[in-house]
This record gives C-alpha cells, structure tokens and sequence, in this order.
C-alpha cells in the first residue's frame, strides 16, 4: 500500500475481496501484520494508539469507544473526532444506533456489532448467537438498523455461517466475521488468540498459531510466522474449519428466509 486505506476503499471491494484483520495490542503486533499484508486492524483507544497507527500507517484502523464512555450523541460525536485525530480511520461502537447516526452524520465512520456482543453480553450470555429463526431474526434487525444509522462496518461476532452470509449478501456494510465461518468480508480474528498469549477461556472461534515466548526479538519472529500462517490458512481454506464455526439447522434457517422477506 502507497496510501492510507478508507472506507470507501472497503467499500469498494465488497465481494470483490476477502481481507484478513486482527484485533493488534502493541506497535510491534501492528508491524508485524503489516509485514504480513494484513491493512485492516482494529485496536484499543488507550497510550498505544499512536504508535500502532505509526506501525501501520497505511492500515485501515478501527478503534473501540469504551461502552460506557459517552452518554449522548454529541459525546460521541465529541470522543469520536478526538479518536480520529488521534490515527483512527472508523469508530467501533457497541453503543445504540442513535449514537451511531450521530456521528455517520458527521463523516465519521462508524463500526457496529451484531451476533455475541461481549458489552452487552449480560442479555446473551457468552455463546452462539442466532441458531434460532426468531433469534436469526433479531440479529439481521439489528444489522439493518446499523445500516440504516450509517454505519460503514459491522463485527459479525459468533452466529451461524448462514446467517452470515445472509447479513453479508444483504448489506452495503463490510462485515467483519469472527466465529462465522468465511462468509464475511473479512476473516478476523484477536492477535492475542493467533500469538497464543490470550489470558483464560479460549473461544471456540480461534485458532492458536503460536506460543508465547518472553524474548522480544524472537517473539517478533514468531508474530509474523503466525501471521502468516494466519493468512496462508485462510487463503487454503483450511482455516475456519467446522469446529471454529457455529451451525443452523435447514428447518430453522428456512425458517428465517421465509419471515426475513418481510423486512
């Protein structure tokens, strides 16, 4: 890449194009993704920021506004310009959609999150989300009312294969897929997940590609191998396998297309 990605670039490759994306904690995970070709990130509003969009200068950077950070519109639409002066390219938002239309106004763009929200996890519970006719249901009404807020992007978070692909055929938005198969428009996944360095239950959804080491130099060796792997993985089609994925049955999804009609 010769320039910074945008949105409209995102946009203008949709189904054109699988892209590969992490979740990056450190510079040195931003580096090493982009030594893997790996432009579309996503990363945490705090003191490492910066220097992951100077470790990736030309990615594509969504960065998380805390859930809880803003409590009207215009707070977000205030956190949301600070956000991108700061190296962001679009805004995750976990928040409703009014906060999401608010800043879409403004040429913000935006990412939503359907499917396993871990922010609002309390109302689901950690697990497959949209087995269900009626839950499938809920999940695509919540992505139209993303779509219709003005949102760019959507995390596809742990539903279906079907459903996804459903959510991915019927929307302008780039869906970003984790725990869905490679129905969406891009195959995400956390570094922390790829690197083998996540910390308690591993999610069903991930793949470990490596183990963690203390030495730096080493590790940054062993980040672009797993990157790497990553990518060759998804480009083979070997990764996401069944087992990574969630499964809807043919009575429940009929289900779905038939009432899915009507919105």
């Amino acid at each position: 890449m010769t320039r910074r990605l945008t949105a409209y670039d995102l946009s203008s490759a949709k189904g054109s194009r699988k892209w590969l994306q992490l979740h990056v904690d450190t510079p040195a995970e931003a580096a090493a993704a982009v030594a893997c070709d790996i432009v579309i990130l996503s990363c945490e509003p705090d003191h490492n920021l910066e220097l992951i969009r100077q470790a990736a200068p030309f990615a594509f950077l969504s960065v998380g506004m805390p859930h809880g950070a803003v409590a009207t519109p215009d707070e977000a639409v205030r956190l949301g310009f600070a956000m991108m002066r700061r190296g962001a390219d679009a805004i995750y938002c976990s928040h409703s959609p009014r906060f999401i239309e608010a800043m879409a106004a403004e040429g913000i763009p935006v990412t939503g999150h359907v499917g396993l929200v871990p922010n609002r996890s309390t109302w689901t519970n950690f697990r497959a989300i949209g087995r269900t006719a009626e839950e499938a249901l809920k999940v695509l009404r919540v992505a139209k009312d993303l779509e219709n807020a003005g949102a760019a992007c959507i995390e596809v978070e742990v539903v279906p294969v079907r459903l996804a692909e459903h959510i991915t055929r019927s929307t302008p938005l780039i869906t970003m897929g984790m725990g869905c198969g490679s129905a969406c428009d891009t195959q995400y996944l956390f570094s922390s997940d790829v690197l083998g360095t996540h910390a308690g239950h591993y999610p069903r959804h991930a793949k470990r590609y490596a183990d963690f080491v203390t030495l730096e130099a080493e590790l940054q060796e062993k980040r672009i191998a797993a990157f790497r792997a990553f990518g060759r993985d998804v480009a083979a089609g070997s990764y996401p396998e069944a087992k990574h994925q969630v499964g809807m049955d043919d009575a429940a999804y009929d289900r779905f297309l038939t009432i899915s009609q009507s919105l």
